[in-house]
Parts: structure tokens; sequence; C-alpha cells
């Protein structure tokens, strides 16, 4: 079953590469002038000052993703066969809600 995966793997990459390669080397080449280059289409030259990024919710981001992962896998650890060790699954768990308790008391903004 490994030595089909791998194959199945290394085909799926040679055929998306060989795609790749054609419509590369197929597509037409755009030619451009300076006033396309620049910053805008339509010409106009614009002198920026710096770009200021601040990022104040990503705390939410963060506790959305671990405790949605955390409800999709206990939503797909309930269609695993009855037989099924459930100890990486708990380990899973408590390794989510040890990251959110760390978050939660880092430091503060």
């Amino acid at each position: 079953m490994l030595v089909e995966s791998i194959i199945a793997f290394i085909l799926i990459l040679a055929t998306a590469s060989v795609i790749y390669s054609l419509g590369r080397r197929v597509s037409p080449k755009p030619v451009q002038s300076e006033s396309e280059r620049s910053t805008y289409a339509c010409g106009e030259n614009v002198v920026f000052s710096g770009l200021r990024v601040n990022v104040s919710l990503y705390r939410f981001l963060i506790y959305f993703v671990i405790f949605d992962s955390a409800v999709l896998l206990l939503a797909f650890a309930a269609l695993t066969p009855p037989g099924t060790n459930p100890l990486l699954l708990i380990l899973y768990l408590f390794m989510m809600l040890a990251s959110s308790l760390l978050l939660f008391e880092g430091g503060r903004d």
C-alpha cells in the first residue's frame, strides 16, 4: 500500500509539472511599458512613506484555530472504529488546552 501511494504521488507530481511547464511555454508573454509597471496601472507616480500594519486581534484568530481544530478532531474521532486507541486524541486535546492556557496567561499587549 505504501509503494502504491508513493508511485501515485510521483505520477501526480510529474503530471502537474508537465502541465505547468507546457502552460508556461505556450502562454503569450506580456509586453509592458514603464508606466504600466509603475505603482498604479494608470501610470500615477506615488511615493510611499512606509506601510504600517497593526495586528491587534491575532489572539482571537489563534483561539479560533485552536478551538475549531479541536472540535473538528473530536467530530472525526467519533467516526473511528471502536477498537482505536484514544491516547493520541487525548494527548492532542491536552496540547490544545495547554497552548490556549499559555496564550491566555502570556504577555500583555
